[in-house]
């Protein structure tokens, strides 16, 4: 069945909140994780850097605010991939954008860089979040983290996808990606809130492994 073909998910929030056993299982399969990530993947990492810093000799890492569960904010960590005046142009390209809704997606933006564009289309620039999940700020798993900006859009029925911990990756993410809009996303995330466990979530950790050699519509 397609991913899409339901009505709209109402949540219990109450019920979310009894599943202790599923979520402490997840924080410990994260915190696991995301340290073996870390130490595999740190050669990786540092390639990543020495070529971001040598293309515009800007800073490595950025850094955002998010809106993680119950719409506490947090500084999300990810590989810069666009120019340091990245932000200050956003406000002259908003009626570009590729994706209906509070959420900004451009297919071909002008502020990303060369290596960026090559990390953004295989989800590399996302690997220093694995620090965001061992803080306990994120999930590998879970609805993507929304700007602020973005949440103030938000209708009672959006503001579900507060209601667990974001997540690195999701069903959106393993899926449909940038192929459907912001009414979609929502869709899907609150689709697997309401099904998630454990093979669920290795499920879309494999399916975002994938990806990363194969890309999907990721921009």
């Amino acid at each position: 069945m397609n991913l899409l073909e339901s009505k709209a998910v109402l949540l219990n929030k109450d019920k979310i909140r009894s599943r202790f056993i599923y979520h402490s299982m997840k924080r410990l399969f994260d915190i696991v994780a995301a340290t073996c990530g870390i130490v595999m993947l740190s050669p990786l990492m540092i390639i990543i850097a020495v070529l971001i810093k040598a293309e515009d000799h800007g800073p490595i890492f950025y850094k955002q605010v998010r809106v993680g569960k119950n719409g506490k904010t947090f500084k999300m960590y990810k590989f810069r991939s666009m120019f340091v005046n990245a932000d200050k142009m956003l406000d002259k390209l908003k009626e570009q954008n590729d994706v209906d809704g509070p959420m900004f997606k451009m297919k071909d933006d002008p502020r990303v860089t060369k290596i960026g564009l090559f990390i953004r289309k295989h989800s590399l620039d996302e690997l220093p979040q694995l620090f965001n999940v061992i803080k306990g700020e994120m999930s590998l798993v879970g609805p993507r983290p929304s700007l602020p900006s973005e949440v103030e859009q938000y209708t009672p029925y959006d503001k579900q996808r507060l209601y667990v911990t974001p997540g690195c990756t999701g069903l959106w993410q393993a899926t449909e990606r940038n192929d459907v809009g912001f009414n979609e996303m929502v869709e899907l995330d609150l689709k697997y809130i309401q099904r998630s466990n454990l093979n669920y979530d290795f499920w879309i950790i494999w399916r975002t492994i994938i990806i990363i050699f194969y890309p999907n519509s990721s921009y």
